[in-house]
């Protein structure tokens, strides 16, 4: 994920200048290319959070007081469906009319909200308990900054676009920003009482509110005007909202299991990965986290689509389609992009568009194009769907022009990077922070920077290549790709593996340096199982031990090497989307046992807070009850931390569904600590669904089918 550090946006690094410091609990909704990030009190700061549209913070405070007091918060949540938002608060001290003051904890104040159509929609409820009548004065203030997301992330912009003087009309306020970009943006704030007093930063209202009486006042925030909130919009939105966010879940087989934590863990990753999903004119897109990522990046969509691919995989059809539509045409240093490369990011706010930073349309990542290629022939293999690689041929033929004309800028036969400009990332691997490639004495290496990952999706792509290119007839194309292929896997064993440490070293300098630094990276060569068997079973030991398992998850870099830091982005710091591709490496390697302790690892860090992973969180080690050390700024919900759960999953179950040939292959199945039954039901399969059933029977894992189908299972015992 983009860490901006060499770009003027500030690194996402503690004791640097970051994205701004917001309170731990914040809460997050999302509805296409509008989001909200508000605290447990469901108010907005002005700091990093807010209301966003479009890269664009159009309301930057949102306070609810009761006169000039601030409720004593009860409880918040995030409904189970991501849907709702619920802050529940009461009264510290209200006036009675021509009586003493109210005591505290009488009224009752429930703050409902959601997006749709992407509007905010909020009710704000006021039950009086007491026995007595009280006069409650309700105020909300309210800001509109208009600040990109760029500047909400801490850049500086010497010069911005202008105000225009804010309009009420009784009920509603209006702000108006004209941008240097020549767009004018809008926020429109709007109540279905009208105040007794409204000016440009509060409404005022003054409620009296007999014994068990209750009041409800809706409000709507959006970036176009509308009409004034009432409580039958508010219950239709929010039916529509409800239906719309079941039916984007309705996809894919149904995993149930016979813990009912472990069931919750599910759901909430799938109700994460359903709010994150934007439905694009190509299909389901799943946009990488909020806050900061809440737009269509490459590398993440792609690892995401791959992470369900078992057992969903029309999120990969989407991203591979969304992603051949956006491939580079020509050549831009500033965008780091040439022909046949695959998108990393996008923007749509006013700095992208005026090229103030390069991430319009940016394609600094080196692995997100053979990930791509890579991800097309996973999906052909688990759906048989020649029809769609008929139609990405094209752009696949295009990806792979890029890996081969422009990928080995040193003509060495192995794919690196050095951005085209000062404004882009220094560093375009998936850890693209500046600081986290460096040599073991801790100097950073001259470019450019040959990451040993990428070659493994390389080796990857070229194998895809080469079935795909047989499926199409043509023998001799898939011959050379092939031969690619293993060329690749020859270069990385001679050159990255470092004998004396048993581990491959992270990366090639431009020097022909090897940085003989021992990092998680090597974790995704066994993924696409590049590795000699007794090498890559010795990674998966050493990926297991105290220097990189933390008890959580497997740290980014080992403990004891340079720059190790475990409060750091990717120095030390374990994420759980490169945790969980570790695992499913180990499983192709016969490494059984450590997957099952890595999938409980996360599935316990889920459970420490409300069975959602985070984007990552510090590398300290498991202290004996206590949860993991949060990461500050991480995003949450974060789609593939979110995605980890579904490929440590699948790691454990040993399960591989081949859609061309109609079977499913499991090997030395096992179950998750804890779990003694799980249930797979309608894994699509060519024209069937499947069911299986995984059962703990005597100390081993059995697996039987259910229903009719008759797809074969063939199953493989431990190598």
């Amino acid at each position: 994920m983009d860490d901006l550090s060499s770009a003027p946006v500030a690194p996402v690094e503690l004791g640097a200048t970051s994205e701004p410091r917001t309170p731990s609990r914040l809460f997050s909704l999302k509805d296409r290319d509008t989001f909200i990030v508000a605290d447990a009190f469901g108010d907005i700061l002005g700091l990093g959070d807010g209301l966003f549209h479009d890269d664009t913070r159009i309301l930057s405070q949102f306070n609810l007081r009761l006169g000039t007091e601030t409720p004593s918060l009860l409880s918040a949540a995030i409904g189970r469906d991501n849907v709702f938002f619920t802050s529940n608060s009461a009264n510290q001290t209200l006036p009675r009319p021509g009586g003493p003051i109210a005591p505290p904890g009488v009224i009752h104040i429930e703050r409902k909200r959601f997006l749709w159509d992407e509007r905010l929609f909020e009710r704000i409820t006021l039950v009086n308990y007491s026995r007595d009548d009280v006069l409650t004065p309700l105020v909300i203030e309210f800001a509109a900054d208009f600040r990109d997301m760029f500047e909400v992330r801490g850049l500086k912009r010497p010069v911005r676009g202008t105000m225009g003087p804010p309009q009420t009309d009784g009920r509603a306020v209006r702000f108006d920003y004209h941008g240097l970009d020549r767009v004018d943006r809008i926020s429109f704030i709007s109540f279905s009482d009208p105040p007794g007093r409204l000016t440009d930063r509060r409404a005022e209202f003054m409620y009296p509110l007999g014994p068990e009486k209750r009041l409800e006042l809706y409000v709507e925030v959006a970036a176009r005007p509308g009409p004034a909130p009432t409580r039958e919009r508010f219950r239709s939105a929010a039916a529509v909202a409800l239906c719309a966010m079941r039916a984007r879940r309705r996809h894919g087989a149904r995993l149930k299991s016979s813990g009912r934590l472990f069931n919750e863990w599910l759901d909430k990753s799938a109700a994460d990965l359903a709010l994150l999903t934007t439905l694009m004119e190509t299909g389901p897109y799943p946009y990488a986290g909020i806050p900061w990522f809440s737009t269509a990046f490459g590398r993440d969509a792609i690892i995401t689509a791959w992470q369900i691919l078992w057992f969903e995989p029309s999120l990969a059809r989407g991203v591979l389609t969304y992603l051949a539509a956006h491939q580079a045409e020509e050549v831009s240093a500033f965008r780091d992009s040439q022909p046949g490369k695959i998108m990393h990011e996008t923007r749509r706010g006013e700095m992208a568009a005026l090229g103030e930073v390069p991430f319009g349309r940016y394609y600094g990542g080196v692995d997100t194009t053979p990930l791509f290629v890579a991800l097309a022939g996973a999906y052909a293999e688990r759906t048989g769907d020649l029809r769609l690689i008929e139609q990405l041929w094209p752009a696949l033929e295009r990806a792979i022009g890029w890996i081969e004309l422009y990928g080995d800028s040193n003509g060495d036969g192995l794919i690196d990077y050095m951005r085209g400009a000062d404004s882009g990332l220094a560093n375009q691997g998936w850890k693209d922070s500046q600081d986290s490639i460096f040599h073991a004495d801790g100097h950073f290496p001259r470019g450019p920077i040959a990451l040993v990952e990428v070659q493994g999706y390389a080796f990857a792509a070229y194998n895809a290549m080469a079935r795909l290119a047989e499926l199409r007839g043509d023998q001799d194309v898939a011959s050379r790709y092939r031969a690619r292929a293993e060329s690749i896997r020859a270069d990385v064993e001679r050159i990255f593996w470092m004998e004396d440490q048993q581990f491959y070293g992270v990366a090639m300098d431009g020097d022909g340096q090897l940085c003989r630094v021992r990092t998680s990276n090597p974790g995704h060569l066994l993924m696409v199982g590049l590795p000699a068997p007794e090498r890559g079973r010795q990674v998966a030991k050493r990926l297991l031990s105290g220097e990189f398992f933390s008890g959580w998850g497997v740290r980014t870099l080992a403990t004891g090497m340079p720059r190790f830091n475990p409060m750091s982005y990717h120095n030390g710091s374990v994420w759980p989307h490169d945790t969980a591709i570790c695992a499913l490496g180990m499983s192709r390697y016969g490494e059984r046992d450590g997957v099952v302790r890595l999938t409980a690892a996360l599935f316990e860090c889920a459970a420490s807070s409300e069975l959602r992973l985070p984007e990552l969180f510090c590398g300290f080690p498991r202290m004996p009850g206590e949860p993991p050390v949060g990461y500050p700024v991480a995003c949450m919900p974060q789609a593939w931390a979110a995605g980890a759960a579904f490929m440590a999953l699948q790691a454990c179950l040993g399960v591989t569904v081949d859609g061309a040939r109609g079977e499913i292959s499991i090997v030395d199945p096992r179950l998750p600590i804890g779990i003694d039954q799980l249930h797979v039901d309608g894994l699509r399969v060519g024209h069937e669904r499947v069911g299986l059933a995984f059962q703990r029977v005597d100390g081993r894992v059995a697996v039987t089918t259910r229903g009719r189908a008759r797809t074969p299972i063939r199953l493989h015992g431990e190598d």
